[in-house]
């Protein structure tokens, strides 16, 4: 018998707690001139270059909702003019990923945020985060926000919190495991098991 507030998954899916955070004032930002780090924004990306960024960023997470759409979407939302994405560099290598979406002023979304694996763990992700709400905060933005879940990075809900977000709301996320539909390899986060 499963106990009460537990639901069976069907083989094939996965599920995830989803925490959404948010900034209502700007908080006051460190001088990050001495990481090394910084943000280039990246405009009109090519569709194969991105997408080697987002699976380079997020294939241990399982990250694939960007991976399964097709060209035409993908182009439409990169080159709107609300969307502002950024590579991450340090010493001419790319370290991470992270994108802003302005399209419900005043409200901003961080969309995404990530460091590669071998720039996890080098306190890196606070001068890039902090260049990031820089850029998010400028323009009369009231509210920058953003979600993590459970099949993100074990710290990543630690370090918003300390970057000054706040949680409001919580939610499960159900999906086909995009390992089985062929999305992301069969080796992709080998953290959350496929169960077919």
């Amino acid at each position: 018998m499963i106990p009460a507030g537990y639901n069976d998954l069907a083989p094939g899916r996965i599920a995830s707690v989803v925490t959404y955070l948010e900034m209502r004032k700007r908080p006051p930002l460190a001088d990050v001139s001495s990481s090394g780090v910084q943000l280039r924004q990246a405009r009109s990306p090519g569709l194969d270059w991105y997408r080697a960024l987002y699976r380079r960023a997020g294939a241990q997470w399982l990250w694939f909702s960007r991976l399964e759409m097709k060209d035409e979407q993908l182009a439409e939302l990169l080159n709107r003019p609300t969307t502002e994405l950024f590579v991450a560099e340090r010493e001419g290598n790319e370290i991470g990923i992270a994108e802003l979406d302005r399209s419900q002023p005043p409200n901003v979304e961080i969309t995404s945020f990530a460091l590669f694996s071998e720039a996890i763990g080098k306190g890196l992700g606070r001068s890039i985060m902090t260049q990031l709400l820089e850029r998010a905060w400028s323009n009369s933005a009231a509210r920058v926000w953003l979600h993590t879940c459970t099949l993100d990075g074990p710290a990543a809900l630690t370090f918003y919190i300390k970057c000054g977000f706040r949680p409001y709301k919580r939610a499960i996320e159900v999906a086909d495991d995009p390992r089985i539909r062929g999305i992301l390899p069969e080796d992709a986060a080998p953290q959350v098991p496929i169960i077919r």
